[in-house]
């Protein structure tokens, strides 16, 4: 085999040449070339054996730059790869089986069958969507697009069971809710279960979520507690409701009277001094329904955050 020294490897169109010859030492002369600190860009490295490089930058808080390049295989086990930018490159089954990847860059990565058994995955900057989702955005075609749907679920959950197994179960929730929003594309555009789907993201975040539980259950008592003040409840045989003849102090305490018995209604309490009448009466028979659900629900995500 032919090697390369350090000076012919600084020239760029060399590393950016997939049909090069081998090299000796590849991980050496790769390390050589990161450190002359120039940003390293469209290298081929395809199936490159890259076991236990160091292309950490410890003279400086900036790591070095790998970007836009072809890693496809490319076996990075125990490679030392802090603050590595690696955007926009191309990771499709690379192996990086206990490699250190805190700080790392990997947005716009193809991360497709890439290898994250044991990895340091603290603080990685994976985008705000993987290359999958971007590109089944931008598809023109159904099949094309529930392709890329399919491809982008299965990326989130490899990450989603990569973060779970270090711990990390804040970025695994996180992982979670894509991997469901990626299953939920691929459904019927108007399908039941989509628009279920749907709905379960807004109310609690496919359980990752408990302060959109919070949200909506305050929601609910106001929206209540105003139909309660228009309708009219009875207390002690007087109706309490709004009444343009009285004054706005008198409709305020009417108003949280009404909102006194949405709360005692959503929670299920139910005292007695307020009673419903007329349609309010329905109103709050599904109040009650929906106060019901939404407590046990918030119990459910609850449990589930404060377990793992």
């Amino acid at each position: 085999m032919q090697k390369f020294h350090h000076e012919s490897t600084n020239a760029d169109h060399f590393w950016q040449d997939p049909q090069r010859q081998p090299i000796d030492d590849l991980c050496h002369q790769l390390e050589l070339r990161a450190h002359t600190k120039y940003p390293m860009a469209n290298f081929a490295l395809c199936r490159a054996e890259l076991r236990g490089i160091n292309l950490v930058n410890r003279s400086s808080k900036q790591g070095y730059q790998l970007t836009n390049s072809d890693l496809y295989r490319a076996n990075l086990e125990n490679a030392h790869l802090f603050k590595l930018d690696l955007s926009g490159s191309s990771l499709m089954k690379a192996n990086f089986t206990h490699a250190n990847l805190h700080y790392a860059n990997l947005s716009g990565c193809n991360l497709l069958g890439a290898k994250f058994t044991d990895a340091k995955i603290e603080n990685v900057n994976w985008g705000a969507c993987i290359l999958q989702e971007q590109q089944a955005a931008k598809a023109t075609t159904y099949v094309e697009r529930i392709d890329f749907y399919e491809q982008a679920e299965e990326v989130y959950r490899n990450l989603r069971q990569t973060a779970e197994n270090r711990g990390l179960f804040e970025t695994a929730g996180a992982f979670f809710c894509k991997e469901m929003v990626m299953r939920r594309k691929q459904m019927p555009k108007y399908s039941v279960q989509r628009i279920l789907s749907k709905l379960v993201e807004y109310f609690c975040g496919y359980g990752e979520h408990p302060n959109r539980v919070i949200g909506f259950s305050i929601l609910l008592i106001l929206l209540f507690a105003a139909l309660y003040f228009f309708v009219g409840l009875s207390a002690n045989g007087n109706i309490t409701a709004f009444d343009t003849s009285i004054s706005p102090l008198e409709n305020t305490k009417h108003f949280f009277s009404a909102l006194y018995f949405s709360v005692v209604t959503f929670t299920t309490l139910g005292y007695g001094d307020l009673v419903p009448i007329g349609i309010a009466r329905a109103l709050a028979a599904l109040e009650a329904f929906l106060g019901s659900f939404t407590l046990a629900l918030f119990v459910v995500v609850f449990v589930k955050k404060m377990t793992r």
